[in-house]
Formats: C-alpha cells, structure tokens, sequence
C-alpha cells in the first residue's frame, strides 16, 4: 500500500510545512477574531469545569481502547494481549496523532501492539485491519448523534451539508468493511500473490465483523466513548460561561471530527476554533468567545493524549525519535509477513474456514 510520507530531511519538511503554517496564520489574521475579547473570555474560566472535561477525556480513552482490545481479540490468535499492553499501544497512538502530522499515530499503535507479537506470522498487517475496524465502528454512536442533533440542535445551512456528507461517506466505508470482512470466509485461489497475500491478513483485523456478539460490544464500547465526549464538550462550555443546551455541544462535537478529517496543518488551529465558534453565535455565543472556547476545548483533548502518550510512551521504553520512526517499521513488517507467511498459516493462525 502507498501512502505519503515526508521526507527525511528537516529542511525539505519545513520547506512543504511551511506553506500551510503561514496560510493559516494569514487565515487567523485576516478573518480570525478579536483578539482582545479572546484573551478576556480566558480571563472568566472555571478551572474546576476544565478538570471534570479532562477527567471525562480520560474516561473517553478508556472506552475506545476497550472496543479496540474487543477487535484485535477477534483479529489474533490466543493468548490474548492483555489490555495494559493494548492501552499503552492505543496511547502512544493518540501521541502520534496529536504531534505529528498525517494521522500516523494510527501506524504507530500498531508497532506498539506488534512489538509483543511473535514475528513472521501475519499479526502486524492483521493489527493495521484492526485499525480500520475500529474506526468504522465510529459510524454507529456518531450517526445516532448527527439524528439527535439534526432533530434538536439550531445547525447552520453549511454544516447540515458537512454532517450528511460525513455520514454518507461513513456509511460507504461501514458497507465495504463488513463486504470486505465477510471475503474472508471464501477459499483463497491456490496462487497467490505477495500484495493479495498482505490484503488477505489486513482483513483478518476486520473478523470482529463476522461476529456478532463481539461487534456489538466494540460498538457499545465506542458509543460509551463518544457519551463520555459529549459531556467533556457540554463542561468545557460551562467552563468558559456558555450555558447553551446539550444539543449544541453534540454540533460542536460533531463539527471538531469533522474540521480534523483531513490535517491539513499541525492540529487544524482556526480551522477547528472556527467550526467550534461559527454554530455557536446561534445560540447567542459571541465569536470570540466561541473561539477562545474552541481553543480551551482543542487543549482539553489534546492535552489528555499527549499526556496520557507521553507516560506509556516511556513505559514501553521508547523515545520521540523512535515514535516518528515506527510507521516505517511498521510498513517494513507488513511486507515481511507477505512474504514470509504462506494463505495456510495466516487461516490456522486466524482461526478462519478453509
């Protein structure tokens, strides 16, 4: 599989970094807020608020790294990793994410997880499956959530657009997930090839669709992180005085997934302030507050997976350095298995049909 990646030499990074940090500066200066009354609207934060938002944060993690253990139980063969091993991987994860660009966090979790698994037998490109997994079983708690908000949140014309646009192409994805996964049960021809070899273990990380009991939990573990989400949004509000109503914190939330789809620049700094503050004005928040919010909210979250990174980062005895380089490493481990492992030994070790 392609994928884009920087180059190696700082200099040439910062040269196709810099283009976008200076337009979004432009951006913020030429149609940003008042930068005064945005200082002014930290100046009344109850800090209290802020630490429940956190707390809640953290639980929110909890939840999603259970529903990823709940997937990568199904996609691996026993012993099963214990759920230290894969909430320390789903951490680090959320540090790539959140510092370096391009979503590779998602990679790094997998060589995180892949490290304590015996090499040579297809579980890097099974856990890279997992990934996808997980993040399709996204579509059930955020479609439920764009309902309730469709039905009782006050939505500017533009983002009722973005949020049948995203769910429309969620639910393509969640279609070709569970067509792709149920692939699986078919025989393999007797020839294969290195690259369909590498996409046969890859669907192995999607066998949680073939089983009911386990996907309904995943799910269920997904939509407990997304509730945990909403309120760390609805608390973030009081803290910075927003009293609007729970309805409008499920339209900023939904509008910060989406304003982080595609990242664009480190974080989506403006871009996300202002799908936070835009919606807001009609429920009679003023821009720059709405803004400020939008800034407290994004270090909330931020904060919680650097953090939360930071401290398993160090307990799985890796570094920064060796953080940016994992999703090589795992790219290089994908195709050692396609061609070290033959159809046979990937279907014993997965447990699937013949």
């Amino acid at each position: 599989m392609m994928r884009f990646r920087l180059p190696a030499n700082p200099w040439l990074r910062a040269v196709l970094v810099l283009p976008f940090l200076v337009t979004s500066a432009l951006l913020l200066w030429w149609r940003g807020p008042d930068w005064a009354s945005v200082a002014d609207a930290f100046t009344i934060v109850d800090w209290w608020w802020i630490v429940a938002a956190l707390a809640l944060n953290l639980l929110s993690v909890v939840a999603r790294a259970l529903a990823w253990r709940t997937v990568v139980n199904q996609a691996l063969p026993k012993p099963h990793a214990p759920f230290a091993s894969v909430f320390s991987a789903f951490a680090v994860g959320l540090l790539g994410n959140a510092v370096l660009p391009g979503r590779i966090g998602e990679l790094a979790r997998v060589a995180v997880l892949a490290r304590g698994q015996p090499r040579g037998h297809g579980h890097t490109a099974a856990l890279v499956g997992t990934v996808f997994a997980h993040r399709l079983f996204d579509f059930i708690p955020a479609v439920l959530l764009v309902a309730y908000v469709l039905v009782t949140a006050r939505i500017p014309d533009w983002a009722v657009v973005s949020l049948i646009a995203v769910s429309g192409i969620g639910g393509v994805l969640f279609a070709l997930g569970v067509a792709s996964a149920r692939l699986n049960r078919r025989p393999a021809p007797d020839i294969v090839g290195p690259v369909r070899q590498l996409l046969r273990m890859a669907r192995q990380g999607l066998g949680v669709m073939n089983a009911p009991l386990a996907a309904v939990a995943a799910i269920f573990y997904q939509a407990v992180g997304w509730t945990f989400q909403l309120m760390a949004v609805y608390l973030a509000m009081r803290a910075f005085g927003i009293h609007a109503p729970l309805p409008a914190a499920g339209l900023v939330l939904l509008l910060m997934n989406v304003a982080t789809i595609f990242p664009l620049w480190p974080g989506n700094i403006g871009l996300l302030q202002a799908a936070v503050a835009l919606p807001l004005v009609s429920y009679g928040v003023a821009y720059p507050r709405g803004f400020a919010y939008g800034l407290g909210l994004q270090v909330v979250e931020m904060s919680v997976g650097v953090g939360v990174g930071l401290l398993f980062l160090a307990r799985e005895g890796l570094s920064f350095a060796m953080l940016k380089r994992m999703p090589a490493d795992t790219e290089t481990d994908e195709a050692e298995d396609a061609g070290e492992v033959g159809v046979d030994e990937v279907r014993d070790h997965a447990g699937m049909p013949g």
